[in-house]
């Protein structure tokens, strides 16, 4: 070394052990301060200074002062260990443990091979080689022992961060500054001296940031340690054993010699390649160690206050701008495996099951029937969760693949289907799309989704149960608002039957009394005719479908609507169906009103009279607004839902109730911002005859039977 070197080399360590001396015995005069980290760093700092004193008076190479390094890197590990439990946790160092005492194990192997050495008579091809593996030993702690830090630092609450930042810090100092020195070493088979003197800044720069972490405050530190640390480890130190034994057993080979000692070599070098290649591409074998290690160094795999924690807080997040309650279910749920998407089947017609909901997957097109009543049923029954990637594979022998639907196994992101059953009913499904990192699902994963799932069809249930009792209370509302307008018009009914009789035995003017009677009868039939329409809200025919001409009907219904908007048939053709004409006409008005009020001024409503084979068609066509496919699915044709501002709601329920009286029904096609074609579909006069007869048929072959 230069003289120059040699002064900044013994300035260093002077420092370092004058500075370290000084802030131990500062620590331990003040422990009651610090009971739980103080006497652990005053013993680190002390034998780092020892470390200092016998590098300046021995010299980098001696063995004591290399003694002295793996003494500090003890005590070291036993301040990381304390800092993971200095909020009085003990639990909390359960998981790094095992690792811990891994590492001290390891260093603790650095002495035999000082001790040893010198009683061994070694040649210099031994002595490089017991270097090399002393070397990859202390490599392997050092990387052990950074990988302990991150964790520490990454586990740790964000007000805790603002303590661990300095103790963390150092710790990273001494181990990064020795890992680049071990690599080096190990790279050229000698000691790099200029490195090795340097270290007492580094020794220094622990020091000063170990002062500045208690002179911070003595805050408590909250630290969860990361499970995964324990798997990064463990796989860490399994590599470094290997390549220990592969490296230690390759050299013990050689001193054979000869083409004996070779072909030995390339022998175990092929044969321990090939097993750790098998072990590492065996999914059993992976599998294996993972659960092995899960069940034994951890209760559970999931930190399952903190799922609960987050399964609460996206499920009870409310207020204007937050997503709806079924969105929330389906995110509850694909936090758990990490999924970016899924879907919330809802229960439909004849026990299937019908898309009720959407998060993150916009694009995927599901038919009316999501699931089929075979498969809602055997998910109901078994609580079964779907694996649909082994039931692609064929792995899955409890499902056939029969029964789930073509669009589900079709989509690549399709993964896994949940149920949700509520006491033994299926209230919902939930399918949850492909995470970025897909993982083999356990028995864990299946526990924890089943129990979500449960809770979730809980709240579903709660949910729908509320809706049909706030359901129930506005339509008490609606008819007792109802009966209040049935009186009051039948009143006036009265009124203006009494007036009309009056006024044909004293009106002296015969032109004037026959056109008020005109009027006033008119008036009165109306007035008689709404409140016929009104008593149909019960649900019963009040006048016996009969056969009626659709064009003519129609017609009527656009000239209705000349001075107010422009209503045009576009296409009509005789169609002779089976309906009460009232109540169409009723309905008919409905919708054509709708239409009139979702379109601008300018743009028409056009109508379509259509006869197919056994049903006539009325088309109703507006390029006005449109409903989004929510709206159409959960409250077009539901009370007191409606797109319109002040709107009840009602129309288009009552419109699809009197079709349904007919044996009829309605169909919608709907875009946002294109239009609506609402579909009218009534039983053609012939086709209705043929289905009465088939009826009376039955009917009459059952009585005779009985």
């Amino acid at each position: 070394m230069s003289e120059v070197f040699s002064l900044i080399f013994s300035i260093l360590h002077i420092a370092a052990a004058a500075t370290g001396l000084s802030l131990a015995a500062w620590l331990v005069m003040r422990r009651e301060r610090f009971p739980e980290t103080a006497i652990p760093f005053a013993l680190a700092l002390t034998l780092t200074a020892v470390w200092s004193i016998l590098t300046l008076g021995l010299g980098v190479i001696h063995p004591l002062p290399t003694f002295a390094v793996s003494a500090t890197y003890l005590a070291w590990l036993w301040v990381l260990y304390r800092l993971f439990a200095t909020d009085g946790r003990l639990e909390a160092t359960q998981p790094i443990r095992p690792v811990v005492l891994v590492l001290a194990a390891v260093e603790l192997l650095q002495p035999i091979f000082l001790i040893l050495a010198p009683e061994l008579s070694l040649t210099d091809e031994s002595v490089v080689l017991l270097l090399r593996i002393a070397l990859l030993l202390k490599l392997l702690f050092v990387i052990g022992a950074l990988m302990l830090v991150h964790n520490l630092y990454i586990g740790a609450s964000s007000s805790s961060r603002q303590v661990l930042r300095w103790p963390t810090g150092a710790l990273a100092a001494v181990w990064l500054y020795d890992l680049h020195s071990y690599t080096l070493a190990y790279l050229t088979s000698s000691v790099p001296l200029e490195l090795v003197g340097l270290r007492g800044g580094v020794a220094c720069l622990v020091t000063a940031l170990c002062a500045l972490t208690f002179m911070s405050g003595s805050e408590k530190l909250r630290v969860q340690p990361s499970r995964a640390v324990t798997f990064q480890t463990f796989s860490l130190l399994i590599i470094g054993g290997y390549l220990l034994v592969m490296i230690g057993t390759i050299h013990a080979l050689s001193w054979i010699g000869g083409d004996y000692g070779r072909v030995m070599q390339t022998g175990f070098l092929t044969v321990t390649t090939a097993a750790a290649l098998l072990i590492a591409m065996s999914h059993k074998m992976r599998g294996w160690l993972r659960v092995t290690l899960t069940k034994h160094l951890f209760q559970h795999r999931f930190d399952y206050r903190s799922e609960w924690l987050r399964f609460n807080k996206t499920i009870g997040r409310g207020g204007p701008d937050s997503q709806p309650l079924h969105e929330r279910a389906i995110q509850a749920l694909a936090d758990i495996t990490e999924s970016q998407a899924g879907l919330l089947l809802l229960p439909g017609d004849e026990n299937s099951l019908k898309l009720g909901a959407r998060w993150q997957w916009p694009v995927l097109e599901v038919p009316g029937e999501a699931l089929n009543a075979g498969l809602a049923g055997f998910i109901e029954t078994e609580e079964y969760i779907v694996n649909i990637d082994d039931l692609r594979d064929g792995k899955d022998s409890k499902v056939s693949s029969g029964l789930l639907p073509e669009w589900l196994l079709e989509e690549p992101k399709a993964w896994v289907l949940v149920p949700l059953v509520h006491y033994g009913k299926l209230v919902g499904a939930v399918v949850l799309a492909r995470p970025p990192f897909v993982r083999d699902l356990d028995w864990e994963d299946f526990d924890l989704l089943g129990v979500v799932g449960q809770q979730l069809a809980s709240y579903l249930a709660e949910h729908s149960g509320q809706e049909a009792l706030g359901e129930a209370t506005r339509f008490d509302e609606f008819n007792r608002r109802i009966a209040f307008v049935m009186h009051d018009i039948k009143n006036l009914a009265s009124q203006m039957s009494l007036l009309a009789r009056n006024a044909e035995k004293h009106a002296d003017n015969p032109e004037f009394r026959s056109d008020m009677l005109l009027t006033l009868r008119n008036s009165a039939d109306k007035l008689n005719a709404l409140l016929a329409r009104l008593n149909r809200y019960g649900g019963s025919r009040a006048v016996e479908p009969s056969a009626l001409e659709l064009s003519q009907l129609v017609e009527e219904i656009a000239k209705r609507f000349v001075g107010q908007h422009t209503v045009t048939v576009t296409q009509s053709s005789k169609t002779i169906v089976v309906a009460d004409r009232e109540g169409l006409d009723q309905a008919l008005t409905h919708l054509v009103q709708n239409a009139i009020d979702a379109s601008d001024a300018d743009k028409p409503v056009f109508l379509n009279v259509i006869a197919d084979k056994v049903q006539g068609k009325i088309e109703v066509i507006d390029s006005g607004s449109g409903m989004s496919p929510d709206f159409v699915r959960n409250g077009l044709f539901k009370p007191f839902h409606s797109t319109k501002d002040g709107g009840f709601g009602i129309g288009a329920y009552e419109a699809r109730e009197i079709i349904r009286g007919m044996d009829g029904r309605i169909d919608v096609e709907s875009r946002e911002g294109l239009g609506t074609r609402f579909t009218v579909r009534l039983p053609l006069s012939e086709a209705a005859s043929i289905l009465n007869q088939d009826n009376e048929d039955n009917a009459g072959s059952a009585s005779k039977v009985a």
